[in-house]
């Protein structure tokens, strides 16, 4: 009960989007932009605000995030940190590749696999939440002209949700929380497997770029706005003094990230809104700085950003990063405007906690080297992987790990049987698949 404030504050968030995407876009254009929203296949990248306008996207975003914490409610997942993590990655991607209906199927069936295991079903809601990175795959193989079949897409997406559960827990072992973006590593080797099966079956998947431009002022306006009231309600409205605030907030900039870290556990409501405001700032200011455009995708990954903000990510350890990728930009043959690489800034953060824990120098060479393996990482995929920057992640995790540890830093943080418990010390745990019976 200590986090019950998550729900009206989840709600208030869902009215402010709606309220901000009437005033920007057309509110006639809601309900013909929600249908074409529904009705375009989702691969990477597709821009909501680009194809159905400012005030559909915002409409769609919200609807997801409120439709999340229904879920989360009526599962009665216990509250916590990582909450926070699943309202923002719901509401960004609705920006660009989730919609009010292509999640159900996958959610469907992770409900099936508790069924099946006989568990309660909030053990796995938040799994089932994030799975939905693979919905692109339903609106693909139901919606294709010459291939689409709803019943089959409906059937591929209960598959999808059903076998992620276990497919997650054991990814994140071998990535020693280096990887943030766990279930993006494991959407990406499941899409590695079903594409090709796809495609011998007769299916023609492919990438796609919907990308909106000449929207800065308005969303920059947004963001700022948003993450300005996240930073006055951390210091003046959150139950502390101003100062403890600053001192907790300075407390959480000297932890590693390295996953799990519940930052809303740790360190409580005030020093969590001070980082999530201040780390959306920052997101934004790079892709203004960079030259980059604010839209869906970029919006999308900067709300991921400050949800994460919650468990794992501050400004030391995401800078690194970040300013790994812009080195890309200087040395590589690409433009650090480039859409992908403008998501691949964002999104890199994904390797906050090499920087956090091995120390800042190995942060720019995650995000260097990010730079340019996300950019073909998801070529296998066709973009039906929404969390190919969570793939391209999850590899450099893999390799890094070892090497920094054992060559260099001689530094080997390993995951224990405890790091898979629910970081609320009074509810149920959540036990690793090797102790599950």
């Amino acid at each position: 009960m200590r986090y019950q404030k998550i729900y009206p504050a989840a709600i208030c968030f869902s009215v402010f989007l709606i309220v901000t995407g009437l005033l920007l876009g057309e509110p006639s254009s809601v309900l013909p932009g929600l249908w074409k929203i529904i009705l375009t296949e989702d691969a990477l990248i597709t821009d909501y605000v680009e194809i159905a306008g400012i005030a559909a996207a915002f409409v769609n975003s919200a609807l997801v995030t409120l439709i999340s914490l229904g879920i989360l409610y009526l599962s009665r997942e216990p509250l916590n940190g990582f909450t926070l993590v699943e309202l923002g990655l719901m509401s960004g991607f609705a920006l660009f590749g989730k919609n009010i209906a292509n999640i159900w199927p996958i959610i469907a069936g992770t409900f099936l696999y508790t069924r099946v295991r006989k568990e309660p079903f909030g053990k796995y809601a938040s799994v089932s939440l994030l799975a939905t990175a693979l919905s692109p795959v339903v609106s693909y193989v139901a919606l294709d002209n010459g291939w689409g079949n709803l019943g089959l897409g409906i059937l591929i997406g209960l598959v999808v949700g059903f076998v992620l559960p276990p497919l997650s827990a054991y990814t994140y072992k071998i990535q020693n929380g280096m990887n943030l973006y766990n279930m993006g590593f494991a959407c990406g080797l499941l899409a590695m497997i079903l594409v090709p099966v796809m495609t011998s079956l007769g299916a023609t998947p492919e990438v796609a770029h919907h990308w909106a431009e000449g929207y800065n002022v308005q969303l920059g306006l947004f963001l700022t706005v948003l993450c300005g009231l996240l930073i006055l309600l951390g210091f003046f409205f959150s139950g502390r003094p101003a100062w403890a605030a600053w001192a907790g907030y300075r407390r959480l900039l000297l932890t590693t990230g390295r996953a799990p870290s519940d930052y809303l556990r740790m360190f409580g409501p005030a020093p969590t809104l001070i980082n999530t405001g201040v780390n959306g700032l920052i997101g934004m200011s790079f892709i203004l700085l960079t030259g980059g455009d604010l839209n869906g995708p970029t919006l999308g990954g900067i709300l991921t950003i400050m949800g994460f903000s919650a468990f794992g990510k501050h400004a030391r350890n995401i800078l690194p990063v970040m300013l790994g990728v812009v080195l890309g930009g200087v040395f590589m043959h690409w433009n650090i405007n480039q859409s992908s690489v403008q998501l691949a800034m964002l999104f890199g953060t994904t390797l906050a906690p090499i920087s956090g824990y091995f120390g800042w120098p190995f942060g720019l060479v995650a995000g260097f080297l990010h730079s340019s393996v996300v950019l073909h990482a998801g070529t296998p995929v066709e973009g039906i992987n929404l969390y190919n920057n969570g793939f391209s992640g999850g590899l450099l995790a893999i390799v890094l790990y070892p090497i920094i540890s054992e060559a260099i830093r001689h530094r080997k943080p390993e995951l224990q049987d405890e790091d898979y418990f629910d970081t609320i010390e009074h509810d149920e745990p959540i036990l690793p698949p090797s102790r599950r019976e």
